[in-house]
């Protein structure tokens, strides 16, 4: 078990080889084992995917999207893949800061609006709330930052 408390503050960027996947629609739309895999204290990890490890053509840019403190200004994507339509279900950092140059363009997509998400086989949980894009695995131990009266944390 990794308890989300052990992560740290900035938080740790982490390139890992899990198999990482993601579905909606009815079609595997990223598959990759070149996952970015951020980690911060009382977050579940936020995965990023690789763009060339996305189908192309069923994300549409959304607009500007949250600015991190740490990462910098991100961009949403709004996901179609048939008649289904996810709007802003991913983001990325066109431009991240220097310390996650490394993030530069990568994908990370909410997990709730997706049909399923795995990490290493495994189906993934979205993180509480409607803001914070981490995966919840079976691995981790909260309490995780995003559900009701969590945000002052």
């Amino acid at each position: 078990m990794e308890s989300v408390w052990d992560y740290p503050r900035p938080p740790r960027l982490e390139r890992v080889d899990t198999r990482v996947t993601v579905e909606f629609g009815g079609v595997v739309i990223a598959d990759t084992t070149r996952a970015l895999r951020m980690l911060e204290t009382s977050h579940p990890p936020t995965w990023y995917l690789p763009p060339d490890d996305v189908l192309d053509g069923v994300l549409v840019p959304a607009g500007q999207g949250a600015i991190c403190e740490w990462k910098g200004a991100a961009r949403s994507w709004t996901l179609r893949v048939g008649d289904r339509v996810a709007e802003r279900a991913a983001w990325s950092y066109p431009n991240p800061t220097a310390r996650y140059a490394e993030l530069k363009d990568h994908l990370a997509f909410y997990c709730g609006p997706m049909d399923r998400c795995t990490v290493g086989g495994v189906e993934a949980a979205p993180q509480p709330g409607a803001f914070y894009g981490g995966w919840i695995t079976p691995d981790l131990k909260g309490p995780f930052k995003g559900g009701p009266g969590t945000l002052g944390w």
